[in-house]
């Protein structure tokens, strides 16, 4: 039996507990690479750790794939994915599109799934048959934008700089093709394809946790989301999310050009 959406409420207010009183707060910020940057907070540490001791009171049967604090029984039938704070660069930026991210695993695929932002006060859940957004107690249903030709569409990107010297001819097909392309905005831009406000998030080297709690959003609420080569998107890497599935292969066809 899948959890409630009660439960998803539970695990964004004991994360936003940690998150939101160190937002736009002075903190130490450590870099997870000796080269580039890769920062992580308290606040991701705090979060993450929060979220794993709900999941393993409530369900300690079930594995647990997180970001800042390591893995535990992954070869379960149920996995949780947590990023306690996508968009940590946003977040250090004082920049309010950053998000914490669960998803939910069942046989390695996502079938529930939760972007919280607290700041802004909204909260994107998904189940089987349905994609919500509640914000000042009000819930509303998720729908992307249908009927959008590639010259029409809105896409976005965390950076132009993310895509790997191999890659990036492929990418900048797309962009040269659709109507406005922008970047930034972590999981708030899949949450906005969801939302039927952009139609299209084109990103590479992403890891499973950068997914997890995305792909149901996207999926239930009518948009198509794989990787670059079509397969699923459950262990990142290429991710294409669309909001449509003519707009999507449209993109894999540019995408697989050459």
């Amino acid at each position: 039996m899948l959890p409630d959406i009660a439960f998803f409420d539970a695990i964004a207010e004991a994360a936003a507990a940690e998150t939101l009183p160190r937002f736009r707060m002075p903190g130490a910020i450590d870099n997870k690479h000796a080269t580039g940057f890769d920062p992580v907070t308290e606040a991701d540490r705090a979060a993450e750790k929060a979220i794993r001791q709900i999941i393993s009171d409530r369900y300690p049967e079930h594995g647990i794939l997180g970001e800042e604090h390591g893995d535990v029984g992954l070869d379960r039938d149920y996995v949780w994915v947590i990023d306690p704070i996508d968009g940590t660069r946003a977040f250090i930026s004082g920049l309010p599109v950053w998000g914490t991210l669960v998803g939910l695993y069942h046989k390695g695929k996502a079938v529930m799934g939760m972007m919280d932002q607290p700041f802004t006060g909204e909260r994107f859940i998904a189940r089987p048959g349905e994609a919500t957004v509640s914000r000042n107690g009000k819930t509303s249903r998720l729908d992307t934008r249908q009927g959008v030709s590639l010259d029409q569409a809105i896409m976005m990107t965390t950076s132009p700089k993310i895509f790997a010297e191999e890659l990036e001819p492929s990418y900048k097909r797309v962009e040269s093709r659709v109507q406005l392309a922008r970047y930034g905005c972590d999981c708030y831009a899949y949450a906005m394809v969801a939302a039927g406000y952009i139609d299209l998030v084109v990103e590479a080297d992403l890891k499973p946790y950068d997914v997890g709690g995305l792909i149901p959003l996207v999926e239930e609420a009518g948009g198509v989301m794989t990787t670059w080569s079509g397969g699923r998107p459950e262990k990142g890497g290429t991710i294409v999310a669309s909001g449509s599935a003519a707009l999507h292969e449209a993109v894999l066809e540019l995408l697989n050009q050459g």
